[in-house]
């Protein structure tokens, strides 16, 4: 069944929905109608037969001297039954004193009722003739008893016309439900088939700039308003991964020439020993330096690249961590690369949210951008305040006004530092990685000359 029910389109589960619980509904009400006229029927029987039962009991010998005042042949030829109830009195011992023209039987519990072993009035069911009656037993002040019946086939009938006529309501009310239920899901459904068209047409032409018409402030315009967020940062994706493509090829394709041009001019003279002469052993060496740096900048280059374009997927889980030795980390990894530098460190202790690794990543290299702008016997200074914010300052040369706003956008480089080694991608990392961990990253000018770079994260709240 739930196979089955899994295999059918939304369109049939809202229909099969509505029509089962309209189905409900109808059998239920159609159920109580049918017991509430029942449990009607038999209280009023049983309130006639208490009634007439105490009239004969009041007067009951009056009743025998004028027996059959409440009989008489029913129409339909001979043998026919009583009009109104049956009666039947019995004496203190539980014989038949007399009654209307159709006997009653004596049972066991009439006879303890006659006799008084019985306080109260006894109601049962027998069988007499062809049809079904209710016997009424009530006690006699001083002895005896008497009986009251009534033939139930008539209200029987009843009943079951009734029931019929619910059975043929129940049914019509079962098929408009499922001719409502189909109108109900097909008018209900329709925002969700122009929706679901519109996603396909996307899908099909991968225009993911044109949004998507939404209309109403429902759950499904609220379904179409995200559809639309979610292509657009699809689309804004793309267009970086493009960006980032075209860049990168650009940018790589610089020192792949430089690398090409060297390695073909070492190979000319490896295949002609006799042009070894206009390649001295002096040039030959800084070729092969420059071939080496070249390397090593693309290698940087590929990791950079990498890493700025990680997945959430692979990356690590955020944690709570002292923020405070993530940067003695990355200040002692970079005092081995840059030995000639002071690093002045003043690091207060705070807790923040993120990932280790990515956050140590992001403070070597804004160190390492540090490093490499300040003069030799230059001073590093780097503090952190019990805020989250982070500030490197270096004493280098500075960034002119002009390039502070493209500092961290990927491949940038100012004119001052294109003759430095580099990729234009660490400060961009150092901007991702802030903006992954919901804080902040500027630069600015550092007095009297110099840069300052300030990293703001989030703190994790002490409990």
């Amino acid at each position: 069944m739930r196979t089955w029910w899994r295999g059918r389109t939304l369109h049939d589960r809202v229909s099969l929905l509505v029509a089962g619980a309209v189905a409900a509904a109808v059998l239920l009400v159609s159920a109580g109608a049918w017991l509430t006229v029942r449990e009607i029927q038999q209280d009023k029987i049983s309130a006639e037969l208490l009634a007439d039962a105490r009239t004969i009991a009041e007067h009951p010998w009056q009743w025998l001297s004028t027996k059959g005042a409440r009989t008489g042949p029913a129409q339909g030829g001979p043998g026919g039954r009583e009009i109104g109830p049956c009666w039947q009195i019995l004496d203190s011992t539980g014989a038949v004193a007399g009654g209307s023209d159709t006997g009653l039987p004596v049972t066991p519990l009439a006879t303890r009722v006659a006799t008084g072993r019985h306080a109260g009035e006894a109601l049962e069911e027998i069988g007499l003739g062809p049809g079904d009656y209710l016997m009424l037993t009530v006690p006699i002040e001083g002895g005896g008893a008497v009986q009251v019946a009534v033939d139930r086939d008539p209200d029987a009938r009843v009943l079951a016309l009734f029931a019929l006529l619910l059975a043929v309501g129940c049914g019509a009310g079962i098929a408009g439900a499922a001719l409502l239920g189909r109108t109900v899901a097909r008018a209900g459904l329709a925002p969700v088939d122009r929706l679901t068209g519109a996603v396909e047409d996307v899908a099909v032409t991968m225009d993911l700039s044109r949004p998507i018409s939404v209309s109403g402030n429902d759950e499904i315009a609220r379904l179409g308003r995200s559809v639309n967020a979610m292509l657009a940062a699809i689309d804004a994706s793309r267009r970086a991964q493009r960006a980032l493509v075209e860049d990168a090829g650009h940018e790589l394709r610089t020192p792949l020439t430089s690398i090409r041009t060297n390695v073909e001019l070492l190979l000319a003279v490896e295949r002609r020993p006799e042009l070894a002469h206009r390649l001295p052993p002096q040039e030959r060496a800084e070729l092969l330096a420059d071939l080496d740096a070249q390397v090593r900048e693309l290698a940087t280059l590929t990791t950079e690249l990498v890493e700025l374009s990680r997945e959430e997927t692979s990356r690590e889980s955020i944690e709570e961590m002292e923020f405070a030795e993530v940067v003695t980390a990355a200040i002692n990894r970079v005092r081995i690369r840059a030995p000639g530098l002071v690093f002045d460190a003043g690091l207060s202790p705070v807790t923040v949210p993120g990932r280790p690794g990515e956050l140590e990543r992001m403070v070597v290299n804004v160190l390492d951008n540090a490093a490499k702008w300040s003069p030799p016997g230059g001073a590093v200074t780097v503090r952190l305040t019990p805020a989250g914010v982070l500030t490197v300052a270096d004493t280098g040369p500075g960034i002119a006004e002009e390039d502070l706003p493209y500092v961290f956008d990927r491949f940038y480089r100012a004119p001052a530092a294109r003759s430095m080694p580099g990729s234009g991608l660490g400060l961009a990392i150092v901007a991702q990685t802030a903006t992954q961990h919901g804080g902040t990253v500027t630069a600015g000018g550092n007095r009297p000359h110099g840069t300052i770079v300030t990293v703001r994260l989030p703190v994790q709240e002490p409990r």
